[in-house]
């Protein structure tokens, strides 16, 4: 049958469903403590996650027929999934232009990688800390400097009072504090 008229991958589903796509354009900023991260599961995989699966297809293949043998089968699945993983981490560390945040040690405006507490209209105070889109971890404050949030509060001030447009309304954010990492030695 046509691939035209069934529903299949193409083999070319690289991209992670978790992560937002990047605006066109746009240069993939990251951390340097992201980045790492990432690097260190890109070398995990190769190193050890995918030698691993080879092993346990190789053994499985020299045991006979592979049709029916379920080792086989899924660890050819496995190192597909293991094959398109290192194929996305290394495209994004390709993409990646890490930023330092601790330039900006000691300043009161917001840019990548601060730390900044703020207030809404209701008295509520919420600490986020803006990072790249490979690092983002919302239910630990770090938002991607894509987002509404991170992009209303860019290059604000201590004290500022910034609008952030909501599908509520406006909302009405006034800056507390914005702190970045210190250098280190």
């Amino acid at each position: 049958m046509n691939k035209a008229f069934v529903k299949e991958p193409d083999g070319d589903d690289d991209d992670e469903l978790a992560l937002p796509a990047m605006p066109a354009g746009a240069k993939n900023y990251i951390t340097p403590a992201g980045y790492e991260r990432i690097k260190n599961e890109l070398l995990q995989l190769i190193d050890v996650a995918r030698p691993e699966v080879v092993r346990i297809v190789s053994w499985a293949a020299s045991n006979g027929d592979r049709s029916e043998n379920g080792d086989y089968i899924y660890g050819k699945r496995r190192l597909r999934e293991i094959d398109r993983r290192i194929r996305f981490l290394t495209k994004r560390l390709d993409l990646a232009e890490v930023v330092d945040p601790t330039v900006h040690h000691g300043s009161d405006q917001v840019f990548f990688g601060a730390t900044v507490t703020y207030e809404n209209q209701h008295g509520v105070s919420q600490t986020v800390t803006i990072v790249g889109i490979d690092e983002l971890d919302p239910l630990n404050g770090k938002i991607s400097w894509i987002s509404p949030v991170a992009r209303a509060l860019t290059k604000a001030r201590e004290g500022d009072e910034i609008s952030l447009q909501t599908p509520a309304g406006v909302e009405h954010l006034t800056l507390l504090e914005v702190t970045y990492p210190a250098p280190s030695a």
